[in-house]
């Protein structure tokens, strides 16, 4: 497991995967499962308790699944430092 905080960008990228999840009435184990990831994976993502995180691949798959483009995940101006 990272040890590392979440950073604030990372933060955006897990908010808005939820939204997206949950507008669609999708479970954390359903979209797990269409990730292919581990069942708990998406719970421990949207989870301040742990540190797990959507990788680049993970964005690029989201975006499939939600049928929009990888920068739907993404601020539209970034976050400063």
């Amino acid at each position: 497991m990272n040890s590392k905080k979440t950073t604030t960008i990372e933060q955006f990228v897990i908010n808005t995967a939820r939204e997206k999840r949950m507008q669609r009435n999708i479970s954390q184990s359903e979209l797990a499962h269409m990730l292919d990831v581990s069942p708990g994976f998406i719970g421990k993502v949207e989870s301040s308790k742990h540190t797990s995180k959507y990788n680049l691949n993970h964005v690029n798959k989201l975006a499939e699944i939600f049928n929009c483009s990888p920068r739907a995940f993404l601020p539209e101006h970034p976050f400063s430092a």
